[in-house]
């Protein structure tokens, strides 16, 4: 297996680049790090980590993605300031605090938040995703520290599948060293919901398949992919030099298939499949190479799913895409929201205000304490304003990163891969909460900032501007044309005698 070159020699950037390697590799490994000892934790590592972050590679456009971070940071910051003051700015104090004193006949102090200081214990998640977005960033600024970040990420995800198909094997009903109380029947790895661990390993397979296909792509000398030749070539490549890596690969598409989980397992496969395409582009046929591409890929995902998702294509017939309970739950959090447009009903109260609201066609068993939608319960939470402002963050990552696909020659991988698992995410989080899981977002988010900073040149302008020339091509040039010179010299001393 072949890793990302390592520079070992001490520099200052080595603790801040070595604490977040850590907090890559360790964030899902506490049950996805729910708990809030856990949130303080990473965020304690990333602060410490950020104090030490180096700068020298920081260029205009990372400035300018920092100070829009900032820019959302002090609208959490507002938001915050209302929900917890006891005389707020603007924001109205919510009615429940006169109804709960008009019932008890006596004075309570209100709030903007119908939970009061719920909002500063809610902030830890939030936080530690934007000191891993900025982490993301400043680390990531260096291409070597943005591909290893790759390898970390691939890497442990691999561990973390391993771990998981190999303990619902032995011992499905525990998840490290507590008792699994709930999908018994699912690989979950060390998460407690076997959808985000769905998104997990479906967005570590991610990894790996571009890295394999850029392994791939640069054994190949031609600057175009010679389609008659191709499977010569895949032939010459050594087992050995790329066997681990499809290893690797196929235990994290064995746990998502395991886990069950409908969404996470189709929007991985849907992710793979765009970016493949989307890497090889320039090597595809003309016109319908895109479409052979992506044909072929729905026809492999679909295999696939026949021959390793068993569970989830029944899944699949039985409840469609979306079950009903959610959709209600959806309706419902859209009510509150209609009622708390401006300052939401404070950060990481949604439990508490979903009961009043909830609809009639929602079963009673369970306890909704969370939206199954992570856009929908961050505006019933802070509002309409901020979760606008947000989803305007999240619009401008996303044509930062096509600017890097589609803009790079070299190391297009790295904003390929923050681009591919992006939106997996998003798309995730819009029918579930993956992206309000620490153990998945910490590490994502620090992809997300790697690949914002290498969407842009990472060094002078003629190595960008150079063609991309495969590794070791040229070696490999070198030997064919003195391999053919001498097979002429062979062929005129034959003629001569």
């Amino acid at each position: 297996m072949r890793f990302a070159s390592l520079d070992i020699r001490w520099s200052w950037s080595f603790p801040a680049t070595f604490i977040l390697y850590f907090v890559m590799a360790g964030a899902p490994f506490p049950f996805g790090s729910t708990n809030d000892l856990s949130i303080a934790f990473w965020c304690l590592c990333l602060g410490l980590a950020l104090i030490v972050a180096p700068t020298r590679d920081l260029r205009r456009p990372h400035l300018w993605m920092i100070g829009g971070i900032f820019v959302i940071v002090a609208g959490y910051a507002f938001v915050l300031h209302e929900q917890l003051s006891d005389d707020p700015w603007i924001a109205p104090f919510n009615p429940i605090w006169r109804q709960a004193s008009d019932l008890l006949g006596t004075p309570i102090t209100p709030s903007a938040s119908i939970v009061k200081n719920q909002a500063f214990f809610a902030l830890g998640a939030p936080l530690a995703n934007i000191l891993s977005l900025l982490l993301g960033i400043t680390v990531g600024a260096k291409r070597e520290r943005a591909r290893q970040m790759l390898w970390v990420l691939a890497i442990s995800g691999s561990i973390y599948a391993f771990y998981g198909v190999s303990s619902f094997l032995i011992e499905p009903t525990m998840i490290l060293w507590r008792d699994k109380t709930a999908y018994l029947g699912s690989v979950t790895g060390t998460f407690i919901n076997r959808n985000t661990a769905a998104a997990y390993f479906g967005s570590c397979a991610v990894i790996w398949m571009l890295l394999i296909v850029e392994d791939v792509r640069k054994r190949i000398p031609e600057r175009h992919i010679e389609w008659k030749r191709l499977s010569m070539d895949l032939r010459s490549i050594p087992p050995r030099d790329i066997m681990p890596q499809l290893v690797a690969l196929l235990i994290c598409l064995m746990a998502m298939f395991m886990t069950g989980s409908r969404a996470g397992v189709a929007l991985s496969l849907l992710a793979m499949i765009v970016s493949f395409t989307v890497y090889l582009r320039k090597d595809l046929p003309p016109r319908t190479g895109i479409w052979i591409s992506l044909g072929s890929g729905i026809a492999v995902a679909l295999g696939l799913m026949q021959l390793l998702g068993g569970r989830v294509s029944s899944r699949f017939d039985s409840q469609g895409l979306v079950d009903e309970g959610r959709i209600e739950a959806w309706k419902s959090t859209l009510r509150i929201i209609a009622d708390n447009p401006w300052f939401g009903t404070g950060m990481g109260t949604f439990q508490w205000a979903f009961p009043p609201y909830r609809s009639p066609n929602i079963s009673i068993r369970g306890i909704w304490d969370i939206a199954h939608s992570t856009p929908l319960e961050l505006a019933s939470d802070v509002g309409i304003p901020l979760a606008l402002l947000v989803a305007i963050a999240w619009a401008i990552m996303f044509i930062i990163l096509a600017r890097g696909v589609f803009g790079r020659r070299r190391d297009v991988i790295i904003p390929l891969a923050a681009s591919a698992t992006a939106t997996l995410s998003l798309l995730h989080s819009c029918l579930d909460f993956t992206l309000q899981i620490p153990g998945y977002a910490i590490p994502f988010f620090a992809l997300f900032g790697a690949g914002l900073a290498q969407s842009f040149r990472s060094g002078g302008a003629s190595s960008e501007l150079e063609p991309p020339v495969a590794e070791g091509a040229k070696k490999r040039r070198e030997e064919e044309a003195k391999r053919a010179s001498v097979r002429s010299r062979e062929l005129n001393k034959t003629v001569y005698f």
